[in-house]
């Protein structure tokens, strides 16, 4: 398998789906015309590629989600880029109030087969830009969150969300771009709401996604000099979760730490926690840590952005103090 960016990664799945079903279309703001091929070059050359079917579209959230509603509703498969998951806030209404509850609503003889993607994370691009949301999308019934970590999961789950009948809010941290990975040349597709151990270890659990998923298995590297084994657990789909490779993994290690790059209080690593202990208190040895990044709106300042976002070293610091702890 041949090695390939994250960008490039979800830039052949859109291809396939595309050649594969006419009623994939794109549109967002600059993914065409804006540096030939949008913001993050996801879409390079993919207007040229399907003339008519990729589209850029005025600033207009609101408008790109809730035409992106009506398409889907009428048979079409949207894919509507949000320049980034801020933006996402000007369209709260059309994704929490009816690309979420049109099946619902009408016993789902009408369904909403589209995918909101959009980047999430920081690159100093200050308070309002460098913002997170998976916590709040994955608290809605009736969407689906997913939030891949490498370029073979971008893919995969990328063709996945197109398929599926159900919106999908499909989320990229803006600072995977450009890590690589193995991907296969031919199509395949990975299941929605499935979890994956991306690394076995005897010692303690570790449960992540999106671009903490990266420093954790840095992380991971680290302790393995001190004799430390790291099990990994990716979550890869927020909404539908899918907790059963942790729990398997807890009753193996005893040990476990929730690890995120979004607030603390009422994250997703919080639900998480408590679902975790809900389902394995008996095979724990030790309360469930968690790892967030700090909760003050993000500095413009390269190195107090820095300080405000978890890295490997306080994944490190954080298996530190729960292996030398005593109960």
């Amino acid at each position: 398998m041949a090695e390939i960016t994250y960008r490039e990664a979800l830039k052949r799945a859109l291809r396939e789906e595309m050649t594969r079903d006419p009623n994939v279309v794109i549109w967002g703001e600059d993914i065409v015309a804006y540096g030939g091929g949008g913001a993050y070059g996801v879409t390079a050359g993919l207007a040229k590629e399907f003339p008519g079917r990729v589209r850029d579209v005025p600033i207009a959230e609101e408008a790109i989600v809730g035409v992106g509603i009506g398409a889907a509703m009428g048979g079409i498969r949207p894919v509507c880029e949000l320049m980034t998951i801020n933006f996402a806030l000007v369209a709260w209404d059309q994704i929490v109030n009816h690309a979420a509850k049109q099946h619902h609503m009408f016993n789902r003889q009408i369904q909403v087969p589209m995918v909101i993607r959009s980047p999430a994370g920081w690159g100093r691009t200050a308070s309002t830009h460098s913002q997170t949301f998976e916590n709040w999308l994955a608290s809605i019934p009736g969407l689906k969150v997913v939030y891949p970590s490498t370029p073979y999961d971008a893919k995969g789950l990328l063709k996945a969300s197109i398929r599926d009948n159900d919106p999908v809010f499909f989320i990229e941290h803006l600072a995977l771009y450009g890590t690589k990975g193995e991907v296969p040349d031919h199509d395949y597709v990975l299941p929605i709401g499935v979890s994956e151990v991306k690394r076995p270890g005897k010692h303690l659990t570790v449960v992540t996604w999106g671009r903490m998923l990266v420093e954790t298995l840095k992380a991971a590297r680290t302790l393995d000099a001190e004799g430390i084994e790291l099990e990994v657990i990716d979550l890869r789909t927020l909404r539908p979760l899918d907790l059963a490779p942790a729990l398997q993994s807890i009753r193996k290690t005893h040990r476990a730490i929730v690890v995120e790059e979004g607030f603390r209080t009422l994250g997703l690593g919080a639900e998480i926690a408590a679902s975790l202990q809900e389902m394995a208190f008996n095979d724990l040895d030790a309360p469930i840590a968690r790892v967030a990044g700090l909760e003050v709106p993000m500095p413009y300042a390269k190195n107090l952005e820095r300080a405000t976002i978890p890295f490997a070293e306080d994944v490190v610091a954080a298996v530190h103090r729960m292996m030398e702890k005593k109960y």
